[in-house]
């Protein structure tokens, strides 16, 4: 299938491109979404599946494995898993940030409760494993449950280090890798290796989805002090109001007088939020130039997604993730 030009945006030419795969990925997903016993899991499950997201995890690994001419179907049980992962994490991150409002809508657990949204996850996590399963490949398998860990491991990280001044730009890369990247570089690295792609090309795909993943955390993290509710699907400021220590912050944080590193500690360390305070705290980093310094790094970022492609063969998928990469940075741009 060829691109259709009037598509505009890299992702939805990339869909456009891998919609016969979609579609078959689609039809995997409400399948095994499906309980005999549980009725509230397809009906919680739904509510975020059907919620209108892009699908851009499973679209990176059908990408990685069609640009590298893979021509069997487990691809598709590959892309499944890594959806799969995503929502369980969402409904389970929604429950401990307390989040009301996830991709424009009511959160399942406002909907429903936190007891639902919990287990509804664990039995998503459960499926992704049952999915990666059938492929009968090890290393895929290795990949996607290495990766699973990782985002738990970085979730865990980002409670205990969100809200301490001390977390400094390392720390916070370590949480990113883990609660975004990991997934990026699971999805573009399980693609290339389902298609028999050479040592140096699954490499290249790693390297790919990590600097895309990290890329695209710092940008949402840029947005929640300058987007619009209807570009982040969440209210703006909501990092701040859940006490998220993210990079802006840590830039601010970093060149705080005695003054300023009072009030983030008063807001972010001990919680006590006043009217105002977001106003305050978004001087404070334009005063510092904390936002324009954090969108530098996506920048950056991206800019090493698109040098990492350079080791996979001419493709017009490659040049599509290449496109994708700055597209990703162009919200903040």
């Amino acid at each position: 299938m060829g691109l259709n030009q009037n598509v505009a945006k890299p992702l939805d030419r990339l869909s456009h491109l891998l919609a016969a795969d979609m579609e078959a990925v689609n039809a995997l997903i409400r399948t095994r979404m499906e309980s005999r016993h549980a009725p509230r899991i397809p009906e919680v499950t739904a509510h975020l599946v059907e919620a209108g997201g892009k699908r851009l995890r499973p679209l990176l690994t059908l990408a990685a494995a069609r640009m590298l001419e893979y021509a069997g179907t487990h691809h598709h049980l590959l892309a499944a898993t890594v959806e799969f992962i995503h929502t369980a994490t969402l409904l389970h991150d929604d429950v401990v940030d307390e989040s009301s409002q996830r991709r424009g809508r009511p959160t399942a657990n406002l909907l429903w409760d936190n007891k639902s949204s919990v287990l509804v996850g664990d039995y998503l996590f459960a499926r992704s494993f049952q999915l990666m399963t059938e492929t009968g490949n090890l290393r895929v398998m290795g990949i996607l449950s290495d990766a699973s860990a990782t985002i738990a491991e970085g979730e865990v990280l980002q409670l205990t280090a969100a809200q301490d001044l001390a977390t400094d730009e390392g720390i916070y890369l370590q949480i990113v890798r883990g609660k975004t990247a990991a997934l990026f570089s699971a999805a573009t690295e399980v693609g290339g290796v389902i298609a028999g792609a050479a040592p140096d090309q699954v490499r290249a795909l790693f390297d790919y989805g990590d600097a895309l993943g990290i890329a695209f955390q710092i940008v949402d993290d840029v947005l929640d002090y300058g987007g619009s509710t209807e570009t982040i699907g969440k209210n703006v400021g909501d990092d701040f109001r859940e006490r998220k220590l993210t990079l802006p912050v840590i830039k601010a944080v970093a060149q705080a007088d005695s003054g300023e590193r009072a009030f983030w500690q008063r807001t972010i360390e001990k919680g006590d939020q006043q009217d105002g305070d977001l106003d305050r705290a978004l001087a404070i980093l334009a005063r510092h130039g904390a936002i324009d310094a954090a969108r530098a790094d996506a920048m950056d970022w991206a800019a090493r997604a698109r040098a990492a492609l350079a080791a996979l063969p001419e493709h017009p998928i490659r040049d599509l993730l290449a496109e994708l990469a700055d597209y990703v940075v162009a919200r903040v741009a």
